[in-house]
């Protein structure tokens, strides 16, 4: 009897767990901050088309004097004509949202666009006509820049197999400094824009997404072609500097010799 009556009154006192209480899991999930929604804007292979032109231009420019980096100039250059290539074919074949037509179809609102901000007189027609220009000057810098590199590489090809004299050289060089002064003012633009919006410009390049609800503009992101492009690209430049003939002793220092004397006249 003892023993029956210790085991109700054990049972009796021991609280049972509150229903309100929450578990620690269910406490755990209440504590998370639920991640923003986002949405897939720039498929992985064109923001891998768009960063490998833009460090091929990048370091061809960099490395454009002196026999030194002589081939590394030669071998970026053609990197980048090929990319050239690819980002136009990838324009016509690729997704909507990427292809050429699209481009030009912002490029033709441009007379009409040039036209109304002539005609602006105050500051708030110039706000109203300004936002439909900052896409438009994007675009147009996007189709200088794929323009521009067809002259350059064909020009930096002329020379490398020397067809031209010194005035092919020159041509060369105002292409690659007219290619220079339209990648800045798209850096700048860019710049400018994301402190106007207040939202870096230059992200959705980078992860190929934006913050806020919505459906994906890039239905897929093609991540095993992007993939594609960049060991094409490690391949030629390895086959390139595997290949590349060695220049005599004596060419070589020709060659400085005769391009430190252009550029000291």
């Amino acid at each position: 009897m003892n023993k029956s009556c210790l085991v109700y009154n054990t049972l009796s006192t021991a609280s049972p767990p509150s229903a309100s209480a929450p578990s620690s899991a269910q406490a755990q999930t209440q504590t998370q901050t639920p991640r923003p929604a986002t949405r897939r804007v720039v498929d992985a292979t064109t923001r891998m088309l768009h960063w490998l032109m833009a460090l091929s231009f990048t370091a061809a420019y960099i490395t454009a004097d002196g026999e030194r980096w002589r081939l590394v100039h030669v071998t970026l250059g053609y990197t980048l004509a090929g990319l050239v290539v690819a980002r136009l074919l990838w324009g016509v074949f690729g997704p909507r949202q990427v292809r050429m037509s699209v481009l030009w179809r912002k490029l033709q609102g441009l007379p009409a666009w040039l036209k109304s901000l002539a005609a602006v007189r105050s500051p708030s027609a110039l706000q109203a006509t300004w936002r439909p220009g900052q896409n438009l000057l994007m675009a147009l810098a996007v189709a200088l820049i794929l323009a521009l590199v067809v002259p350059l590489t064909l020009s930096g090809y002329a020379v490398w197999v020397e067809w031209g004299g010194e005035w092919l050289e020159e041509v060369h060089e105002f292409f690659g400094n007219t290619l220079l002064f339209v990648v800045l003012a798209h850096v700048g633009l860019i710049a400018l824009l994301s402190v106007l919006r207040r939202k870096n410009q230059a992200l959705p390049m980078l992860t190929g997404r934006v913050q806020g609800p919505g459906p994906n503009l890039a239905q897929r992101n093609h991540g095993w072609l992007a993939a594609a492009v960049l060991a094409c690209v490690l391949a030629f430049w390895t086959w390139q500097w595997n290949t590349a003939p060695e220049l005599p002793a004596g060419d070589a220092a020709r060659w400085s010799e005769n391009h430190h004397d252009d550029d000291d006249d």
